[in-house]
């Protein structure tokens, strides 16, 4: 089995990505059925928060494997 051919090892920055990422949809979900205003807002915030961190787990994977820098190398 070449290295090619072996499955990527899921790294703890990959799984964290992938929380964050429907963490922030499911908090996309939950503004969009506020009743109030002020409750919306939380929500964003919450979300973009969420983003955020989702977004440090992906820089610290691109950096880690250059494949994932050029996605069309």
């Amino acid at each position: 089995m070449t290295m090619a051919e072996r499955p990527r090892r899921v790294t703890l920055d990959g799984q964290l990505l992938g929380y964050w990422e429907r963490e922030a949809a499911r908090l996309d979900g939950l503004a969009g059925s506020a009743r109030f205003a002020w409750q919306r807002r939380r929500y964003l915030r919450k979300a973009e928060a969420a983003r955020a961190k989702a977004q440090v787990s992906r820089a610290r994977e691109a950096a880690r494997d250059p494949a994932l820098r050029d996605p069309k190398a």
